[in-house]
């Protein structure tokens, strides 16, 4: 299933959910995920501020992965440099 991100709180509801509907606890993600409880507490509370590589570790250990869509008429190279 597909959805779209708009903030930061809806991203944490995501992560909360999936994490329930998978059977962990947030110990047990924080550490599959390798980063801190409080971490993960922050990102199901929707803390616009937390790491995005952090995040996306979170998203990675719950089988989460992230799309993107440009807008109309923009490409963009993959594995190329970022300027």
């Amino acid at each position: 299933m597909k959805y779209i991100i708009q903030d930061p709180a809806q991203l944490g509801r995501i992560v909360r959910e999936t994490r329930k509907a998978l059977g962990l606890n947030q110990p047990d993600l924080a550490l599959t995920a390798g980063v801190g409880v409080r971490l993960l507490v922050e990102i199901e509370k929707g803390k616009p501020t937390a790491q995005i590589g952090k995040v996306m570790q979170v998203l990675a250990a719950l089988g989460i992965e992230i799309g993107l869509s440009l807008p109309s008429g923009i490409e963009v190279k993959s594995g190329g440099s970022n300027s």
